[in-house]
């Protein structure tokens, strides 16, 4: 990382590190779905691919529009969750079925809620450089992980995670 002296600076350092993050998560998921058995379930997850896809886009928008080189940098917390979720759900996964569709949603939300902190952050950081255009569409990637979270977090409480006691 370069020496940041500026607010503006950090703010597209944190874009470049949440782009890595989104990438990260993005190749986990790829493996994970693949792994899911309710139906809603693996919807959700390439669904969610589409939603990172986006976001992605939205973050090399926001660099380039700050003048900055479009180059990721390495999310080593992302890495940590990412080799977490593998370990949990497809490398010492339990067998496929319901206990296993709840570690992949334990783990998609461990991710998840990882982004929300992260876009929430340079939301806040655009909001006091008055980036009101970057404000805006960071927000909206935050309600996006929000809904996405909401929508796993009922299917657990609904359907798998019942299924799984069973």
């Amino acid at each position: 990382m370069a020496e940041i002296t500026t607010l503006q600076e950090l703010y597209v350092d944190e874009l470049k590190d949440l782009w890595s993050a989104n990438d990260q998560m993005a190749k986990v998921l790829k493996k994970i779905v693949e792994q899911a058995t309710d139906a809603k379930l693996k919807e959700t997850l390439e669904t969610s691919q589409d939603g990172i896809a986006s976001h992605t886009e939205t973050l090399k928008g926001l660099i380039e529009a700050q003048g900055a080189m479009v180059k990721k940098e390495h999310c080593k917390g992302m890495e940590g969750l990412a080799a977490e979720a593998l370990k949990h759900t497809v490398d010492e996964a339990p067998e496929k079925g319901p206990v296993l569709d709840a570690a992949i949603i334990a783990q998609y939300q461990r991710m998840t809620h990882y982004g929300i902190t992260g876009f929430g952050t340079v939301a806040a950081f655009a909001k006091a450089l008055k980036l009101k255009d970057d404000t805006a569409k960071l927000a909206a990637a935050v309600k996006d992980m929000h809904g996405a979270d909401d929508l796993v977090s009922h299917l657990a409480e609904s359907a798998v995670n019942v299924a799984a006691v069973g």
